[in-house]
C-alpha cells in the first residue's frame, strides 16, 4: 500500500493509506544501513503487518521532489507565509528572508495578509504594490469576516503546503477554517500519537481536504535563509531580472556602485524601497558571516 507520512515521533511514522486510514508503522532495519531515515511528507510503500490493529512496515521511501531543513518535511509543493496586515504590523524583512528561503528550494510561495477587516483600501494596495513584481502571489484575507477564505482553499488544494507565520497575525483562525472540510478525522492522529503529545515543535502534515495537507513551521520569528553567498542574494529579487547587465560595473552588487539600474529604479519607484532595503540587509548580514 502506499501513502504519505503524517508524522514520525520515537521510530514510530503515522502513515496516511487513501481508503485505508491511518497505519502506525516502523521503518525496516535496511534505511539506516543505507544511512535514510523517512521524512513527514515522503510517499511511501508500506506492507500490512496488522489489519486489525493498522500497523505496518516501511518497505521503500519514493523519489523526493525536495526536503526543507526548517520544518523538517520533503515534497513540498507550495509555501503560504501568513502576516497581519496590521496588528501587529507586517515584519517585511521577516518575509523577504522566508521567501528566500522557499525559492532557494525551488518551491513556489503565497503571501497572505490577514485582518483586511482592519485595513484601508490605501493600505491593501500599498502591500499589493510592494510585491507585485516579487514573483509571488498575494492574497488578502480576513478570518473574522472570512473574506478570502475560498481563494486560500484553491491555493492549499492538492497540495501539500508550508505554512509560516509569528503569532498574533490570526495564522492559527485561518487554518481551523481551513480545517472545517479536513477529509481525515484529526484526532484519530491525536490518539495514535499520544505518545508523542509532548513533542509539539516536530513537523506534522494536517489533512485539509482530499489530498491536501498543510505543516505549521515553529520558530519562525528566527528564520534565516540558508544562502551562503552575498552575490547570490539578488538571484532570489524577482524585481532585479530586468535590470541585470544594464549596470555600469559587472557583478554590480546593487549597493554602492555608481550608475546602478537597480538603484534607479527604487528612485523612479518601480522597485519597492522597502524591498530594496530588505536586500542590503540581508545581503550585509550574509557578507559579514562571509568575512567572520
Amino acid at each position: 500500500m502506499q501513502g504519505v507520512i503524517l508524522k514520525g515521533i520515537a521510530g514510530f511514522y503515522y502513515v496516511d493509506v487513501e481508503g485505508f486510514g491511518l497505519y502506525e508503522c516502523k521503518a525496516k532495519g535496511i534505511f539506516r544501513k543505507h544511512h535514510q531515515s523517512p521524512m513527514v511528507g515522503d510517499h511511501v510503500i508500506i506492507e500490512e503487518i496488522d489489519e486489525a490493529f493498522q500497523k505496518g512496515t516501511i518497505a521503500k521511501i519514493l523519489e523526493r521532489k525536495n526536503q526543507l531543513k526548517r520544518p523538517v518535511v520533503a515534497n513540498v509543493d507550495h509555501a503560504l507565509v501568513i502576516f497581519a496586515i496590521k496588528d501587529p504590523e507586517p515584519a517585511f524583512l521577516l518575509i523577504d528572508r522566508f521567501l528566500i528561503g522557499m525559492k532557494e528550494n525551488n518551491v513556489p510561495c503565497t503571501i497572505c495578509f490577514n485582518k483586511k477587516d482592519l485595513a484601508s483600501d490605501e493600505e491593501i494596495k500599498r502591500l499589493s504594490e510592494m510585491y507585485k513584481n516579487s514573483g509571488s502571489d498575494v492574497l488578502f484575507t480576513s478570518s473574522y469576516t472570512k473574506e478570502g477564505i475560498a481563494d486560500l482553499k484553491e491555493v492549499i488544494r492538492n497540495k501539500t503546503v508550508c505554512v509560516a507565520g509569528p503569532s498574533g497575525v490570526g495564522k492559527s483562525s485561518l487554518i481551523n477554517e481551513l480545517q472545517m472540510e479536513v477529509c481525515m478525522e484529526v484526532g484519530d492522529l491525536s490518539r495514535k500519537t499520544s505518545r508523542g503529545k509532548h513533542t509539539t515543535r516536530h513537523a506534522q502534515l494536517i489533512p485539509i481536504m482530499e489530498h491536501s495537507y498543510i505543516v505549521d513551521t515553529p520558530g519562525f520569528s528566527s528564520f534565516e535563509p540558508d544562502c551562503s553567498e552575498a552575490g547570490n542574494v539578488q538571484d532570489y529579487y524577482d524585481e532585479f531580472d530586468e535590470y541585470r547587465g544594464l549596470c555600469r560595473f559587472n557583478g554590480c552588487s546593487h549597493l554602492h556602485e555608481p550608475d546602478c539600474e537597480v538603484k534607479k529604479a527604487v528612485e523612479l519607484g518601480q522597485i519597492s524601497q522597502v524591498r530594496y532595503d530588505n536586500y542590503c540587509s540581508i545581503y550585509k548580514t550574509i557578507d559579514s558571516k562571509r568575512r567572520y
